[in-house]
Formats: C-alpha cells, sequence, structure tokens
C-alpha cells in the first residue's frame, strides 16, 4: 500500500504508512482472544497447528494508534500441545535431550575439523541411543519371553498368550521363538521411523523463505538460509537410524545361534551361512557409521537435491538382511538346547564403556573450542554443558532401559526359578536409581535453604522499593515479594545442578560397568557374602530403583497428557520441553520434531509480505520463547525489510538460559550482531522472573538507549490505594503487557521507525531502592496522586 496524498492538496503532508503489532506468545500457549484482549477474532492466515490472528474490527490495514493499535497475534501452541498423545513424545526424552547437545557448542569461528568432530561425535552418540533402546526390546522379547519363558514349560503354560510354545510344538524350537519374537523390536524400530517419517513431512518440509541478503563479513548463525531447513539431514538420520536397529535385531539373532551352529553338533552350512550374515550385519553397520559421520548439516543454502539412492535402500537392504537371518535362525536345529541367558547379553556394559568413551571425546572438543571462544564468562560449565547434557540422556536412557526389562522380567518369572533376571549391567543400573535419586533430593534441599536464607536478607529492602508510597511496610507482604526473588534466582544456579548431576551419573556409570564385569552378578547377589548392612542397602536399591523406574514411564507419560490439558502444568513443565522442541534435528530423527522449522518460517514469511505489500511498519513483540521465535524470524529477514522491523521482548530467554547453553547462537556476540541489525530494541524484565532476565546488550553508540529496560518493578503497587484498592499481585513471568512501561516502549519503538521524536506523553521516572528499579508515569493531580 503506498503512501496517499489528500485530493487537491498537493504538497501538503502525506498520510502516515501503516503500522502493526506482531504479537507472539510463550510456552503458555495463550490463545489469540487472550493475546489480542478481544473475544472477537478472525484467522488472517495459516491453519489449525499455526495461524496469525486479528480482530474482527481490524480487518483494513491503518496507522500507529498509541491507544488502539492495530495488532496481530500469532499462536504456535499446537505445534507443541496439538492433541494428548504428543504427550508419548516424553518417552523420547533421552532422544531428544542428545539433539541438543549438537546446539551447545562453545562461540568460535572456524577450527572447522573440531567443529566437525564435535558433530560426528553428537551423532554416534545419537545412534548408540537408538541402539540401546533395541537391544533393550530385544532383552524382553527375545531373551526373556522366546528364549527363557519359551524354554520353560511352567512359565509358557502360565502365560497364556505364550503357551503355543509350550510342549513339542513346531514353535517349540528355540529358533522358531527367537524369530518370532524378532517381530517385537523390528516393529518398535519401524514405529519410530514412521513417526519420524510423520513428523518430518509436517515440520521439516516446511520450505523458509527464499530472499536476497546482503552479504556479511560474519553472519550470525540463524541468519543462514538453510538453517531452518532440515528436511535433508533428518531424511540421511532417518535411513541411518532405521537401519541401526534392524542390524541390532539381526546381531542378537546371530549371537544367540552362533554358539550352537559352531560347536559340536552344529552343521557347516549354518556355520557358513551364519558367518556370511554377520559379516553383511557388519558391513551394514560401517555403512552407518559412514553415513552418519561424514555428512552434516548444509545451513548455506536451501537447494534439496533427492537423497543418493544408497541412502534410500539402507533400510530396505537392512530389512531384507533381517528377513533371511530370521530365516537362517529359525531353520531346524534339533539338538539345540536352551541354557541361561541369552548369548549376547555384554552388549551392555561395552554400549554403555562405549558411550564413556565419545563423551570424554566430546569433553576434549569442547573444551579447545571453548578456549579459543569469545565471551566465555557466562558460557555453562566452561563449554562442558553439551558433554553434561549428553551424558544425562545416556544415563536416562539405560535408567529407563534398565527398569523397564527389569520390571518386565520380575512379572514374567512370578517366582519361577527358570527364568533368569535382566542383563547383569541392566540391574546395575537400576540399581543406582535411588542413589541419583537421593543426590537430587539434597541438590533439592540445598536450593530450599537458599530461597529462605535469600529471601531472609531480602524482605528488609523490598519496601524501599516503592519510596512513592505511603503505605506502612508489611512483613507478609515484603516476605511474599523477597520469596518470588529469592526462586527467581535458583535458575542461575542451573549449571551447577546439571554438573552436580552429570558427575553423579559419571560416577555410578562407572560403579555400574565395574559391579557388572567384576562380580558377573546383579548388586543384589553380588552383595549376598557383604556384612548384613550393605547386602540390605545393595538389596533394596536394586529393587527399589526398578519400581522407580517402571513407575516413572507412567509418570511420564500422565504428566504429558497433564501439560497438554491444564495450562498450569504446561507452564512448569513446558519450558525444558519447548527449548527441546525448538532446535532442529541434527543428531537424531527419532527426537520428538523441531517446531521453530515452521513457526520461525511463518514469522518471517508474515512480516515480509506485510511490509512488502503495505510499505508499513512492524513492531514484533515476543514474551518468553516467542522472544526467541521473534529473534530467529528477524534474523531470517533481509536487510531492506529488517529496516522497517523493531523488536520488543519481554520475559525473554535469550540472554539468562539462551545464551549460557547456546553460546554460538545467542550469546553475547550474537546478540550484539541482532541488536547492530535492527533499527530498534527493547527488552523488559522483571528480577521475580524465574525466566526472563536482561539480555546485556549496550546502544549502538553513547547516544543511544540500551536494549535492557528494567527491572521493572514487581508488585506495581506495594500497598493499597485509590488506583489500586486490592493487593497488586507478584506477576513474575506473565502479564508483561499491564506494566505501563510495556505501552511506553511500545510507542517508542514505533516512532523511531517513523524517524520521529518520542511522541509518548507519559513521562519516565526512574525509582531506585533495594537493588529494584522501574520506570512508571507521571502521577496525575488529585486524590489518586494523594493516595500513592
Amino acid at each position: 500500500m503506498a503512501p496517499q496524498e489528500v485530493p487537491g492538496q498537493r504538497g501538503r503532508r502525506r498520510e502516515p504508512r501503516p503500522a502493526m503489532e506482531l504479537l507472539v506468545h510463550g510456552v503458555g500457549g495463550a490463545t489469540p482472544q487472550q493475546m489480542l484482549g478481544d473475544a472477537r477474532v478472525c484467522r488472517v492466515t495459516g491453519d489449525a497447528t499455526a495461524s496469525v490472528h486479528r480482530r474482527t474490527e481490524d480487518a483494513e490495514d491503518r496507522p500507529w494508534d498509541e491507544h488502539d493499535p492495530l495488532r496481530e497475534a500469532y499462536s504456535w501452541s499446537n505445534l507443541t500441545s496439538g492433541n494428548g498423545a504428543r504427550a508419548l513424545w516424553l518417552l523420547l526424552l533421552p532422544f531428544m535431550i542428545v539433539n541438543v547437545t549438537h546446539w551447545m557448542r562453545p562461540a568460535v569461528r572456524g577450527h572447522g575439523r573440531t567443529h566437525r568432530l564435535y558433530d560426528a561425535l553428537v551423532r554416534l552418540i545419537a545412534v548408540s541411543l537408538t541402539v540401546l533402546l533395541v537391544s533393550g526390546a530385544c532383552v524382553v522379547a527375545l531373551d526373556a519371553v522366546a528364549w527363557q519363558c519359551g524354554a520353560s514349560t511352567a512359565c509358557a503354560t502360565r502365560t497364556s498368550w505364550f503357551s503355543f510354545a509350550a510342549g513339542d510344538g513346531w514353535w517349540a524350537g528355540p529358533g522358531r521363538r527367537l524369530a518370532l519374537a524378532a517381530l517385537l523390536p523390528a516393529a518398535l524400530t519401524a514405529l519410530l521411523w514412521w513417526l519420524s517419517h510423520r513428523t518430518w513431512s509436517t515440520y521439516e518440509s516446511a520450505y523458509p523463505p527464499v530472499r536476497v541478503r546482503q552479504s556479511a563479513t560474519e553472519p550470525a548463525p540463524l541468519s543462514l538460509p538453510g538453517f531452518w531447513y532440515g528436511r535433508r539431514l533428518v531424511s540421511r538420520l532417518r535411513s541411518a537410524h532405521t537401519a541401526a536397529g534392524l542390524l541390532t535385531v539381526c546381531a542378537a539373532l546371530l549371537t544367540a545361534s552362533r554358539p550352537h551352529d559352531h560347536g559340536p553338533d552344529g552343521t557347516a552350512a549354518l556355520a557358513v551361512t551364519g558367518t556370511l550374515l554377520a559379516a553383511a550385519t557388519v558391513g551394514g553397520g560401517a555403512a552407518v557409521l559412514v553415513l552418519v559421520t561424514r555428512y552434516g548439516r548444509n545451513e548455506t543454502e536451501i537447494a534439496d537435491p533427492p537423497p543418493h539412492r544408497a541412502v534410500t535402500l539402507l533400510p530396505l537392504g537392512c530389512a531384507a538382511l533381517l528377513a533371511l537371518t530370521a530365516v537362517h535362525t529359525a531353520w531346524d536345529r534339533p539338538a539345540w538346547q536352551v541354557t541361561g541367558a541369552l548369548p549376547g547379553t555384554v552388549v551392555f556394559p561395552v554400549l554403555t564403556v562405549v558411550q564413556g568413551v565419545m563423551i570424554v571425546g566430546l569433553a576434549a572438543a569442547a573444551l579447545r573450542l571453548h578456549r579459543l571462544a569469545r565471551d566465555t564468562d557466562r558460557t555453562a560449565l566452561a563449554g562442558l554443558g553439551g558433554p553434561a547434557v549428553a551424558l544425562l540422556s545416556c544415563a536416562l536412557a539405560g535408567a529407563l532401559t534398565g527398569g523397564a526389562t527389569q520390571r518386565f522380567t520380575d512379572w514374567l518369572t512370578a517366582g519361577s526359578e527358570a527364568v533368569h533376571g535382566p542383563p547383569v549391567m541392566l540391574s546395575w543400573q537400576a540399581a543406582a536409581i535411588p542413589s541419583l535419586i537421593a543426590v537430587a533430593a539434597l541438590l533439592a534441599l540445598v536450593a530450599a535453604v537458599r530461597v529462605r536464607r535469600d529471601r531472609r536478607r531480602l524482605a528488609p529492602t523490598v519496601r524501599a522499593a516503592y519510596p512513592e508510597e505511603s503505605a506502612p511496610p508489611d512483613d507478609h507482604r515484603s516476605g511474599t515479594i523477597a520469596s518470588a526473588l529469592a526462586r527467581a534466582r535458583l535458575t542461575d544456579s542451573a549449571p551447577a545442578l546439571v554438573g552436580t548431576l552429570a558427575g553423579a551419573s559419571l560416577l555410578l556409570g562407572v560403579v555400574a560397568v565395574l559391579g557388572a564385569w567384576g562380580t558377573g552378578l546383579p548388586p543384589s547377589q553380588a552383595a549376598a557374602d557383604a556384612p548384613a548392612p550393605l547386602a540390605a542397602v545393595a538389596s533394596l536399591s536394586e529393587s527399589l530403583g526398578s519400581w522407580m523406574l517402571s513407575v516413572a514411564v507412567l509418570v511420564l507419560i500422565a504428566m504429558g497428557r497433564r501439560a497438554y490439558r491444564d495450562r498450569a502444568a504446561r507452564r512448569t513443565i513446558g519450558i525444558l520441553w519447548d527449548v527441546g522442541t525448538f532446535w532442529p534435528r541434527a543428531a537424531h530423527p527419532f527426537a520428538p520434531p523441531c517446531y521453530a522449522e515452521r513457526a520461525v518460517p511463518d514469522l518471517s514469511w508474515r512480516v515480509a509480505t506485510w511490509v512488502d505489500a503495505t510499505g508499513g511498519r512492524v513492531v514484533l513483540s515476543g514474551h518468553s520463547q516467542g522472544s526467541v521465535l521473534a529473534a530467529a524470524a528477524v534474523w531470517q529477514l533481509d536487510a531492506p525489510t529488517r529496516s522497517r522491523v523493531s523488536l520488543l521482548t519481554h520475559g525473554s530467554p535469550l540472554a539468562r538460559l539462551y545464551g549460557r547453553w547456546f553460546p554460538k547462537y545467542f550469546g553475547p556476540h550474537a546478540l550484539r550482531l541482532l541488536r547492530e541489525e535492527v533499527p530498534c530494541w527493547r527488552n523488559l524484565w522483571r528480577a521475580t522472573d524465574p525466566i526472563g532476565g536482561p539480555v546485556g546488550v549496550p546502544g549502538r553508540d553513547a547516544d543511544d538507549r540500551p536494549v535492557d529496560h528494567g527491572p521493572l518493578l514487581d508488585p506495581l503497587h506495594y500497598g493499597r490505594n485509590l488506583r489500586s484498592p486490592l493487593p497488586e499481585p507478584v506477576l513474575g513471568h506473565g502479564d508483561y503487557p499491564q506494566d505501563p512501561a510495556y505501552a511506553a516502549e511500545r510507542a517508542h519503538l514505533c516512532h523511531t521507525l517513523r524517524g520521529e521524536g518520542d511522541a509518548d506523553a507519559t513521562v519516565r521516572r526512574e525509582h531506585r531502592g533495594g537493588g529494584l528499579t522501574a520506570e512508571r508515569p507521571r502521577p496525575e493531580p488529585g486524590p489518586a496522586a494523594d493516595a500513592r
């Protein structure tokens, strides 16, 4: 929409161009009606998953209005909480955590070899998690059910669904039972492939806008055109992980039949066939390793060439290999007898050791990058945040696998001595869980003591932050505000919490490996000859850990369903979930999908097309996680469009969370680049906010205001007055638009975009006291002012 001249008034002032505020909500999932403050809204563009809305009466674009601005609301909550079935994504939590590790590298340019090593190690750790999951399914189906329970007439007849394997029937042979049971881990692998393909076609296939950008000597990583388009990499990784899962089942079947085929009762034909199949399995594993380590992300371009035919055929070839292996295993072997547990369970301690070695290599690469990085003062764990998180993902995956297999085996055994327990390594891992929970409980106790101490220290200073109010000091009111301040500061202790849990997990993992290999027995049996207290603790830890992990799976499902139905619960656990699924699937294709690969192109498309169509100005306002989406969308705009966009962030975790844990993408240098690329940016924050905080970016020059505005007073009033007859709540992380500073900063940003002075009539006054500052309107004369 071009600027228009008033008819008959040539040479006079033109009508101002349209201006709009585009709102982006955070993890709370606010509705368009709540964001726009109107029950009557209409959808401008989008679908049922993510869409842009306006008030019904704002169908036409119009110039800026201080009191009633034109506003749009982008709703993206259905991308992460669309239906209750997505609560099952919580069961993929280890995959999501290891995927986040890919993005936690220190901020350093160059040193491509170390970067490639870091990326390759993360992807290899991700493959090991897939192998661990499928191996756990093999333990349940092949070892516990087909191998051990099928060999016991009492166990097979007691489980009616498996009674056909009892006696001398055709299915009574060990090989046939194993081939039939292999359908379960194969079906699990196929299910993961289907879920990944389904979400891939919905999320990763959203094509980003292609706009010519001016070349920059050092572009921000999130400004690269292909950053939010992971279709190619996820497709390759999906093929590799699917092949790895199928090859794991092949290896389990071949390991079970090999002792008999190469023993005195075996035949040469079966031995040769098994050797050929084993060689093919090893070759498939080598192909998986090459595919995972050689090919990484390509963020500099969006070109989408078709995948190499070998990548597409690899899972199909592994499926054919699994079918041949199943036929080989099911071949008649009259003299094959079942003794003990299924051979090959040594894979669990070996896999644990391999994961430990890779994490050590990852830590070495991260330390090297951190030493060469800039602005490392606030980087979490001195650059070791990625290895620590990777270690936690491996520990969580091992613990969940061990607990689930132990609980299923105990249920299957039900007092029968014919069925042995799960692999020894899994029992040791389950026994380590109570100790790890004890460490977490101790950390929670320390946090509670710290909050109580800080509350007592801050309570006497709260009243001084409200010098203009006449309300007398109130110990309860001051204590409530001080408690909110103390709890909000706990967020800054997250690196210490993660580091302590990672260190405890590493120590317990070493103990589990040494115990499994050194004794060859579960903890309860290994400590049977120890002093009575130690034996009692070992037995209790093994039993309690198994039950706790079994219950944990059910709790995860229950929490997920409650979170997607209840807004308060969604706010509680949605923080880490939305941080984890914000990042593209660069390491694990079976992780929950990246919603930002849909949300960021949506926002950048809407801003760019509206500016092109109207020539207007946009104030992009993001709250909480919405501020991260807004910043990412601004980075994806070309320079002419970006010159007509200002950024208003509030309750933003850009520096406090993202900057510390993802320094390459949101560290101090990246945020300074963002400040240089947008005409104006203001960030509102409160000291009572446990998530948002200052971004720490100064102005462009001495005359420019810094980006941060805060901390804002919270609550707005200490006591009752004529303007606020009821006590004001402590807002913390929410309801930033209720603060007068929000409207004042929004108006200032719009006028700055239009090249005007600050036409806002609000006079800003700063009130300092007790470490709290705020900007508030000048009180009007009259009784209301006196009451203040």
